[in-house]
């Protein structure tokens, strides 16, 4: 089963003190970190998100959705990165977060990613997207 770990800060003094940190030195230990979920085979996907200025929201809380750039929310409200893993338990991927060159001030959210079992078989829309995750591993997607 898939899994998704999903890193946040949660302390700004603990992201200001990281921020300090050469940029190769953290580099190096992230590299090691992923190839280690590579070498066991627990890797699927994995990526670095931008600065949140970078971004932007679209909320759906008035009729139309309203778009915001830039920074929002509270620090803990922002991800900055994720793994995905294929792992035979919850504990094996909570095993994995705990392995992440992390400090004081972060946070990895450990979630199970839903996939077609989760729903009704005979629903038109998981038929067609069973179809299109085919489709697209056929493709070499």
């Amino acid at each position: 089963m898939k899994y998704m770990l999903i890193m946040r800060a949660v302390d700004q003094a603990a992201v200001e003190e990281y921020q300090q940190r050469p940029f190769e030195e953290i580099i190096a230990e992230m590299g090691a970190y992923n190839e280690s979920m590579i070498t066991a085979g627990v890797m699927v996907d994995g990526a670095g998100l931008s600065d949140a200025s970078e971004g932007a929201v679209v909320d759906f809380a008035a009729e139309e959705p309203v778009v915001t750039d830039g920074p929002y929310g509270e620090l803990r409200e922002l991800f900055n990165g994720y793994w995905t893993l294929e792992v035979s338990s919850k504990e094996e991927a909570i095993e994995w977060a705990r392995r992440a060159p992390l400090g004081a001030g972060s946070q990895i959210e450990v979630r199970r990613v839903t996939g077609p079992e989760d729903f009704p078989q005979d629903n038109e829309w998981i038929q067609k997207e069973q179809e299109w995750i085919a489709e697209g591993k056929a493709r070499g997607n």
